[in-house]
């Protein structure tokens, strides 16, 4: 796991407390690696997912520190959603 996995899994579990039940989300986070959100929580892995959202490092720490809206990543180009739209859509409004 990289420094960069490790701190965005650690970072995202108080947003994502117990699990996350409406679905399976992959953040693949550049050069990286890539951390999984499901009913289990968040972990750091490769599973298959219901959506999967990438972005480099930079913006996926913006989101995750409420500088960068999720949505606005996605308009404009920074983050892409290959998937479930409506399960990204979701998870937007757990991360904010």
């Amino acid at each position: 796991m990289s420094d960069v996995t490790k701190s965005a899994v650690e970072a995202l579990k108080p947003k994502v407390g117990d699990g996350f039940d409406d679905g399976t989300a992959k953040f693949v986070i550049e050069g990286e690696g890539a951390i999984i959100i499901d009913e289990n929580g968040v972990r750091e892995g490769d599973d298959e997912a219901d959506v999967t959202l990438t972005a480099d490092a930079e913006t996926f720490e913006a989101i995750l520190e409420g500088d960068l809206d999720p949505t606005s990543a996605f308009m404009s180009g920074k983050l892409s959603v290959d998937g479930d739209m409506g399960l990204a859509m979701k998870l937007g409004s757990v991360l904010a």
